[in-house]
């Protein structure tokens, strides 16, 4: 794979160009560790794609949790669990894609993993041009019916160095799950944000 260099607000762009030829309602997954941050870059395609006058908004997948009970059940720190019973994508599947696609509606938010209760809000009304974009770990290869994938893929040493200790156990789910899942769409490499490197499919 050949990777080019560009800037944090040139990958913003390069992002923006692939989502702005599909037209319509439609979901981007901003795949990445929470040491990525993907949620930052998920805010700024949101951002940028609102000035474009496209309706845009950023479902995090940490407001999607299962709750503590059945998430934690072999334990807080079973690598299996967080990668197949942390989150709710079935949730994710029915609530936020099917719900734009057939109902014109999507919900921002399910759980909330302070109180370990549901949010309860309602769905919102989308535009007829609507894009969400999630943001969350493991979301390529996840099974959720997206329009576009971006990875923001990170070593094992950078993940290493950004990642809190107490949660260096999710370090080797992050790596298997990116393994055996194979490239996205858009493939960034992550390790200096500051200086991302791109591989468009």
């Amino acid at each position: 794979m050949r990777y080019r260099p560009l800037s944090p607000d040139g990958l913003v762009d390069e992002c923006v160009a692939a989502i702005a030829d599909l037209p319509g309602r439609r979901v981007v997954a901003v795949d990445g560790a929470d040491a990525a941050e993907p949620a930052t870059l998920a805010d700024a395609l949101a951002r940028r794609l609102r000035a474009t006058g496209r309706a845009a908004d950023v479902v995090d997948l940490h407001h999607w949790l299962r709750p503590a009970s059945t998430r934690m059940e072999w334990g807080h720190t079973d690598a299996e669990s967080y990668r197949t019973a942390w989150f709710d994508l079935a949730a994710i599947g029915r609530e936020v894609i099917d719900a734009l696609r057939s109902r014109g509606e999507w919900l921002p938010r399910l759980w909330d993993p302070e109180r370990d209760r549901s949010f309860r809000d309602e769905p919102s009304p989308a535009g007829p041009d609507q894009v969400i974009v999630l943001a969350g770990p493991m979301l390529v290869g996840s099974g959720l019916d997206v329009d576009l994938t971006v990875a923001l893929r990170m070593t094992e040493g950078a993940l290493r160095r950004r990642t809190p200790e107490a949660e260096h156990w999710t370090i080797a789910p992050l790596l298997e799950q990116a393994d055996e899942t194979g490239p996205a769409d858009i493939e960034v490499r992550w390790d200096h944000p500051d200086r991302p490197a791109v591989r468009v499919a």
